[in-house]
């Protein structure tokens, strides 16, 4: 069994971990909000793949007192990307493995400068997961996590499969980091961005309306264009079909259950959104290796000046009462 640490134990930190409780590692958990309830309470997760409870999870509320780990699992918002090296440096020794289980394109490139590429992993969440009262999660549908190694290397691969063996979550193999992060773009980038531009609806509501239903497969096949180009451009023979990907997508969401997706949630409340690393970062790469992506820059446009808005309400909410 393994040691691992969640960093960032929101709604997809404290699923995962939990499930990995529940199949016998020991995790420790980086909590802030929800840490008086969970140290009353436990940790409970209402699952459609069966509940589950940690009466007595462990949780801290700085990395030091976790101390050095065999994984970390690192599922911070892209928001707070800046503060992830010093969230996750207490926890990392000679032989400890980081796995990236955060949105956006990347990332795993920021970690690599900070501790080294051979250590780093991408994991991506197919899952309908939202928080509910404090200390409780609830898994709505999907679950299943794809895990790349930043290098590709399948040995690693075998690694980070092996530590979620006895889990009850379904995991798959990602034989290339990069098209698997840009597969999980084309539906992070159209229903995330128009549940926020369209004003913040569910999943069910985007696919009920028929322009926003053409809009959701038009993004999906510029971001499988750019995405492709991407690739390229880092010798990968991988490549993804676009109109594929848009029926499969579009199909899976609409047999899901209606979904809050984690962009509009943060719309709603008035918090900062992850639009630089879900938005920007694939629309610069578009834009450098010549791919016309005008709905992309367009939706991206809407979310910069909303994600603006949403930041200078955070900061005069944090001003002088």
């Amino acid at each position: 069994m393994s040691r691992v640490a969640v960093i960032g134990a929101g709604a997809v930190g404290c699923y995962y971990g939990a499930r990995l409780a529940e199949a016998g590692h020991e995790v420790h958990f980086l909590m802030r909000r929800d840490y008086e309830a969970v140290q009353a309470h436990g940790l409970r997760i209402i699952s459609k793949d069966g509940d589950l409870h940690l009466p007595h999870p462990h949780i801290a509320r700085d990395p030091s007192t976790i101390g050095v780990v065999d994984w970390v699992i690192c599922a911070l918002k892209a928001t707070a990307i800046e503060q992830a090296r010093a969230l996750v440096a207490p926890c990392v020794g000679p032989s400890t493995r980081i796995l990236v289980l955060m949105n956006g394109l990347g990332l795993e490139d920021r970690f690599a400068e900070w501790f080294g590429a051979g250590r780093i992993f991408g994991g991506l969440a197919f899952t309908c997961i939202n928080r509910g009262d404090p200390g409780v999660v609830h898994h709505i549908d999907y679950g299943p996590i794809t895990i790349g190694h930043l290098l590709d290397d399948p040995a690693e691969v075998d690694t980070a499969l092996s530590l979620w063996a006895r889990a009850r979550v379904e995991t798959a193999r990602a034989p290339s980091l990069l098209s698997g992060r840009w597969t999980k773009l084309c539906w992070n980038i159209p229903f995330n961005g128009l549940a926020v531009t369209a004003g913040g609806i569910t999943t069910d509501r985007i696919l009920a309306d028929p322009a926003l239903r053409t809009a959701v497969t038009a993004l999906i096949i510029e971001v499988a264009a750019a995405g492709n180009a991407d690739l390229d451009a880092h010798g990968s023979a991988v490549r993804l079909d676009g109109a594929t990907t848009a029926r499969n997508m579009v199909a899976a969401t609409e047999a899901m259950a209606a979904y809050r997706p984690s962009t509009m949630i943060d719309f709603v409340e008035g918090q900062p959104m992850e639009v630089e690393a879900i938005f920007e970062e694939p629309l610069r790469r578009a834009s450098a290796l010549g791919v016309a992506t005008p709905l992309l820059s367009l939706v991206t446009g809407q979310m910069r000046a909303l994600n603006t808005r949403a930041r200078s309400g955070a900061e005069i909410d944090r001003g002088p009462r």
